[in-house]
């Protein structure tokens, strides 16, 4: 994964190479939150930040959310091809798979290089959001940059990240109501920035649990 003259360097390769080397805060085990919050955060987040733009890409893509955490109810693993199933419903497509070029966000600074086993590395990578010894802000926050830095799809790879996220924070019985935090930018080479939002992920998951639940609201 190699980059050619005049192209920015491989971000994917800067991400794989600290990603096993990051500090990852420690933290105790979260508690599921009982009963649904007060407000669905990433919900609201795809409505703040969408609804106004696209309201029918709005509403596939809360529906992708729907089974999101319906999956994660059933306590499914996280795989490229239950990604991909909430991918067709995000972009409206019958056909979603793993990109076959290179790809390219942030204006071109970065670059997300492909080779013949990324998708292998990138299955591998998912895996590892239920593995034992890390605590679920880290785990979470980890699958959320892979999911960035390796971005699988030819569109919508934000939105994946953050459906994956909800994913593996559902999956253990844990929501969140406010998520507008973590949108930032992200670099491939930022090892502090990784462990920051792992922080960060606790914060929001400790405010959640600590906040009285009144019911859903939109």
């Amino acid at each position: 994964m190699t980059s050619g003259p005049g192209q920015p360097k491989d971000s994917l390769a800067d991400w794989l190479l600290i990603r096993t080397e990051i500090s990852w805060p420690s933290w105790r085990d979260a508690c599921p939150v009982s009963g649904a919050p007060a407000r669905d955060g990433f919900r609201n987040f795809f409505m703040a930040t969408r609804g106004g733009q696209d309201s029918e890409g709005t509403a596939r893509v809360l529906t992708a959310l729907d089974l999101a955490f319906a999956d994660a109810e059933q306590g499914r693993p996280l795989t490229f091809a239950l990604m991909a199933k909430w991918q067709r419903t995000v972009l409206g497509h019958d056909l979603v798979g793993f990109r076959t070029m290179p790809a390219f966000a942030k204006g071109g600074r970065e670059r997300y290089g492909l080779a013949p086993d990324t998708r292998a590395r990138f299955e591998r990578c998912l895996s590892e959001s239920s593995q034992p010894g890390l605590p679920l802000p880290p785990r979470a926050a980890r699958t959320y940059l892979d999911i960035l830095f390796f971005h699988p799809f030819e569109d919508g790879n934000a939105r994946a990240a953050m459906l994956a996220l909800a994913f593996v924070l559902a999956r253990e019985g844990v929501l969140l109501d406010q998520v507008h935090p973590l949108q930032t930018t992200r670099w491939a080479d930022d090892a502090e920035g990784a462990a920051d939002l792992a922080v960060l992920l606790g914060i929001l998951i400790t405010s959640a649990e600590r906040r009285p639940s009144h019911g859903r609201q939109s």
